[in-house]
């Protein structure tokens, strides 16, 4: 696979945070911890990044993903007792929509971490300027 040293590395830093923090706080506490995490270990990344939805070319709005890291993989986090459906459905959504190739879903919530890899199952073909 492609992005599984990315993956990896990004699963190890938030199973750092979760060693250190345990489960309890607030997305938004394991959202900050992860990003302190993830630039000690050298990871590029934006947080919050508000990403543009199209639907068939057009405009229809913005989503911001948790982590767009290395330009490459989407993170979504949740800090919940145990992942639902809708969660994996929120997460299988931003990699499709955003066309990436994977995405991760981190879940802070539970007394040991839980993460998901998220594979786009329908990748869009992007036609080139000239090109059929």
């Amino acid at each position: 696979m492609e992005h599984e040293d990315l993956t990896h590395k990004i699963i190890g830093a938030a199973m750092e945070v979760h060693g250190y923090l345990g489960n309890g706080f607030q997305e938004v506490v394991y959202q900050r911890a992860l990003g302190i995490e993830m630039h000690t270990r050298g990871l590029a990344y934006k947080r919050e990044m508000e990403m543009l939805l199209l639907y068939k070319g057009h405009d229809v709005g913005t989503r911001r993903v948790d982590f767009f890291v290395e330009e490459k993989i989407m993170v979504e986090i949740k800090a919940v007792i145990n992942l639902e459906d809708v969660h994996l459905a929120q997460a299988m959504n931003y990699v499709e929509a955003y066309n990436l190739e994977i995405g991760l879903l981190i879940n802070f919530g539970s007394k040991s971490l839980q993460f998901k890899r998220v594979h786009n199952n329908n990748p869009k073909k992007i036609k080139q300027p000239g090109k059929p």
